[in-house]
């Protein structure tokens, strides 16, 4: 736990007397629980870390971030700059890992993310969480997960890894840039080879993609959904963007698209990140979910 907040204080702490307050003062408003095993799935402990706020009485909003990297790359450890302005405003965060297409192909991504969400729900009491307050977000592949969790119904049995009680319902998502199209990304006018990799060598690859494309579920119901995309994204094409709000206007679902213009896939300016969060705290205010 020690090295976890160190790494995050020097990410959030520059020397100097210009040093923010609230970093200085980290360490005294959470408490980190790194590394927790969230299930054992094809004998590979897949674990996520808990940032949980010290002095609380009531359940907390939480939010559970889901990196990117295409499904075959990318940490949890390598996401701490994201989760900080989530910190900063006082949310629990998750930060989850899931096994990567090296060590399990699809869908074993979208099962690891289910099996978190239902371990926040087991453990909801123990780390605080507010079961009516989870957010979940996530960039491209992180982005693509995060819709998988609010959008595929329980019924698809995504959770065979971790079945047990129901899951928690997602409040929200807020998606950075995903894939909202497996198949476009494994096989199609976009195709990536990194994408390629999660579905290599599966007879029924195109099956699965469909399975876990979050474009296949679009329905009345879901959860309030924000959508931020680059116009000028190349790695994961703003044409998805377009069509999951096309879609999404069609059943009426609550939802919000916000287009970087010219921007790219993420890097963006830290001017048009303020005004994305500002996005940010609006929609989930006008959705009814309170940030602190």
């Amino acid at each position: 736990m020690k090295l976890l907040l160190g790494t995050l204080l020097a990410v959030i702490a520059p020397l100097g007397a210009q040093t923010p307050s609230w970093a200085l003062d980290a360490a005294n408003k959470y408490q980190i629980f790194p590394n927790v095993t969230y299930v054992t799935a094809g004998g590979v402990d897949v674990k996520l870390d808990v940032y949980m706020r010290r002095g609380m009485t009531t359940p907390q909003p939480t939010l559970v971030y889901i990196h990117g990297g295409f499904w075959v790359a990318g940490t949890k450890e390598g996401s701490l700059t994201a989760i900080l302005p989530w910190l900063e405003m006082g949310w629990n965060v998750v930060n989850v890992e899931y096994r990567l297409g090296q060590v399990a192909l699809a869908p074993a991504a979208v099962e690891d993310c289910f099996c978190a969400l239902r371990f926040i729900g087991n453990n909801a009491k123990q780390y605080n969480v507010d079961l009516n307050r989870i957010v979940v977000t996530g960039e491209s592949a992180g982005g693509h997960l995060a819709l998988s969790l609010g959008m595929i119904p329980d019924s698809v049995g995504l959770d065979r890894e971790c079945a047990g009680a129901p899951l928690p319902k997602v409040a929200a998502v807020i998606d950075w840039f995903g894939v909202t199209d497996v198949n476009d990304v494994i096989d199609g006018p976009h195709k990536s080879n990194a994408a390629a990799r999660w579905t290599a060598g599966l007879p029924n690859r195109t099956e699965i993609a469909t399975r876990v494309s979050p474009l296949t579920y679009v329905r009345a119901g879901l959860p309030p959904i924000m959508i931020v995309h680059g116009d000028a994204d190349t790695t994961v094409p703003y044409e998805e963007a377009v069509r999951l709000n096309a879609a999404l206007d069609k059943v009426n679902t609550p939802h919000v698209f916000y287009t970087v213009k010219g921007g790219k896939h993420g890097g963006f300016s830290g001017e048009e990140r303020v005004k994305i969060y500002a996005a940010i705290r609006d929609f989930l205010t006008k959705n009814g979910i309170a940030m602190n």
